[in-house]
């Protein structure tokens, strides 16, 4: 199994990260954080560059607001640190569902399993 790890690390960038950002992270990264998905956070030693190694398929939107605002030098301590505020009407970081079985599907969707009824509709019939 570790050969075939390693070939699919060698050939796709979407599952985890590849050998050169490995060898890239390893040579150059200082590791600053995990989060509770499991990503791990890094920054270049001189602190100008920073990253992300996803636990798992590599989607933007698995990153929740505090690390993403961590990303992109909006803070200068990550949250590790300094933790955002929470307030108490907040609801945990979701990433993006759309294209999954879990998107979003609003009444009336042929999507959903029972759709809903119309009763604001009624189908045209010839006579």
């Amino acid at each position: 199994m570790g050969i075939l790890n390693t070939l699919l690390r060698a050939v796709t960038w979407w599952n985890g990260q590849t050998l050169n950002t490995q060898f890239y992270t390893w040579r150059k990264g200082v590791r600053v954080g995990e989060d509770e998905q499991g990503n791990v956070f890094y920054q270049s030693r001189d602190g100008k560059r920073r990253w992300v190694i996803f636990n798992g398929e590599a989607e933007a939107s698995r990153v929740g607001p505090d690390w993403h605002g961590w990303l992109h030098h909006t803070f200068a301590e990550s949250p590790s640190e300094r933790p955002l505020p929470r307030k108490a009407w907040e609801k945990p970081h979701q990433e993006n569902l759309t294209g999954t079985p879990l998107a979003y599907a609003p009444a009336g969707s042929i999507r959903r399993a029972t759709p809903a009824e119309r009763r604001d509709y009624e189908a045209w019939q010839p006579e």
